[in-house]
């Protein structure tokens, strides 16, 4: 049985693999959105209707302890998960449906370095959260602010 990258990671880390961590990996595997601990614990439960979702917050919680999940805050009250990543990347957040767009982009990466720099530092990490609606029928109007 092939591991996911997942859980290969989880093994490296030490962690004790359950079958019901088994199950919270696969649902987290096979991913394609940042799901919170509610629509974690609705997939799991179809694999496996004894989970409880008392297991599942436990579960994340060790995940995210472990450096294994990233935990997002996206503005709607719900902690939201994703794969502890090595590669960077930020998320646009349309606000009316809930879609998280993973996106990178280098013009933004330089930029951020270059006022690290202006600002005398170096910049070791950083994190960008943008929201949005659809530009469909908005009159598209950019303001500018002195800081």
């Amino acid at each position: 049985m092939k591991l996911s990258p997942l859980e290969k990671l989880c093994r490296e880390k030490g962690l004790r693999m359950t079958e019901q961590r088994r199950i919270i990996v696969r649902v987290l595997s096979e991913a394609q959105d940042h799901p919170d601990v509610d629509e974690v614990y609705q997939r799991a439960s179809k694999i496996d209707s004894k989970i409880s979702l008392a297991t599942v917050y436990r579960t994340l919680r060790l995940f995210e302890e472990a450096h294994i999940l990233e935990r997002h805050e996206f503005g709607d009250g719900r902690s939201r998960y994703e794969e502890a990543s090595c590669q960077h990347h930020h998320h646009l957040i349309h606000i009316q449906t809930g879609q998280i767009i993973e996106f990178n982009d280098d013009r933004v990466e330089n930029l951020l370095k270059e006022i690290a720099e202006n600002l005398d530092c170096q910049l070791v990490g950083h994190r960008l959260d943008l929201y949005g609606v659809p530009l469909k029928g908005i009159k598209r109007k950019v303001e500018y602010y002195d800081a």
